[in-house]
């Protein structure tokens, strides 16, 4: 994997996100855009009655609800999937420094960012778990009938409160994306700025440093 290009008059960049793993992103947003659009029609009033047909509209969610598995299945399953795999394991992991990050909600200057934020490791914990809860609650409150009224009460408690923090947390992630246009610009390129990868991300620019220069990892 190449870790730095230089192109003629341009400075140095770094590949952020590979083809494979910009196309699951993208899969996913569109999938939670037509998730919460139909959410919002189903459950505000207003928006129920401008748009009608709300058959249509829950159909459209329920459809929308069960392919959300299917990039990451396409993504994770075939050859392309090896630099999805190294991030799924730094998402998954939790070390000394993201501890210490977390501690002092930033300003430890010895809590450098690896490639990834610990509230993006914590935002896709989140996200990664309410997938499977979403889907189950969801199926029940959709096929209801073989299941007790209990069920169906319990499912559509945890469909609600999980959606909302769905909601936020898709909310959040827009927001920080709004604000950072060179983190933008690397989930649609796949490329960003060294100078920024170091002042952001200093121990993932290293990483990809030792890489480039065939050193061990740390």
């Amino acid at each position: 994997m190449a870790a730095t290009t230089t192109r003629s008059g341009s400075p140095p960049t770094l590949l952020r996100f590979d083809l494979a793993e910009r196309a699951l992103h993208w899969a996913n947003a569109a999938l939670f855009l037509v998730l919460i659009g139909t959410a919002a029609v189903l459950y505000l009033a207003p928006l129920s009655a401008l748009v009608g047909r709300r058959p249509l509209v829950r159909d459209t969610h329920v459809i929308a609800g069960l392919l959300l598995p299917v990039p990451w299945l396409v993504a994770r399953a075939g050859p392309w999937s090896a630099v999805l795999r190294a991030d799924v394991r730094r998402l998954a992991r939790f070390d000394g420094f993201d501890c210490r990050w977390l501690r002092s909600l930033g300003r430890d200057p010895f809590a450098p960012v690896g490639k990834f934020h610990p509230l993006q490791k914590l935002n896709a914990a989140f996200t990664a778990g309410s997938i499977p809860v979403m889907l189950g609650t969801g199926s029940v409150m959709r096929w209801f009938r073989p299941f007790p009224l209990e069920w169906r009460t319990g499912a559509t408690f945890v469909h609600d409160w999980v959606s909302l923090g769905l909601f936020v947390a898709v909310a959040i992630h827009v927001a920080k994306a709004v604000s950072d246009p060179e983190a933008r610009r690397g989930m649609w390129s796949g490329r960003v700025d060294a100078g920024w990868a170091r002042r952001t991300h200093p121990r993932w620019a290293d990483e990809m440093a030792r890489e480039a220069d065939g050193r061990p990892g740390a």
